[in-house]
């Protein structure tokens, strides 16, 4: 019997940067440079400050100024950043089971991303609902 082993965080990294450059052009332009990280875990300091317990409760983080509220007027701000936390990503696809592992990748990404450009978690359930 052959021991399978769960996806690294450089496979993990892999499917994000292929999820990235599936998606058009024209969103990957208008998104500018954001940094992609993928982590085991969220940390500590992160689950503090958004008040979780348990880390698999978060499967992603948007961290930066987004599009909507950057100003010529700041100072430089730093880069725009998507975390994909693996471990929470790994309990959810087995949770679910059905949806191919690369495919929660690339929707977390792009959820994430959605943040990047002043969507709340509101809007982005709304316009997922549109596309079914």
């Amino acid at each position: 019997m052959t021991e399978r082993l769960p996806p690294t965080l450089e496979d993990f990294d892999a499917m994000a940067r292929a999820a990235w450059a599936a998606l058009p052009a024209a969103f990957r332009e208008m998104a500018g440079d954001v940094l992609i990280r993928v982590e085991d875990w969220a940390s500590d300091e992160v689950l503090g400050e958004m008040e979780i317990d348990d880390p698999y409760e978060l499967t992603g983080l948007y961290t930066g100024i987004d599009l909507t509220q950057r100003s010529i007027m700041d100072p430089a701000p730093s880069a725009p950043m998507v975390f994909l936390y693996r471990r929470a990503i790994l309990d959810e696809w087995i949770a679910h089971g059905d949806v191919p592992l690369a495919h929660l990748v690339a929707h977390v990404l792009v959820h994430e991303v959605g943040h990047h450009f002043g969507l709340s978690d509101a809007q982005m359930d709304a316009l997922l609902e549109e596309a079914d």
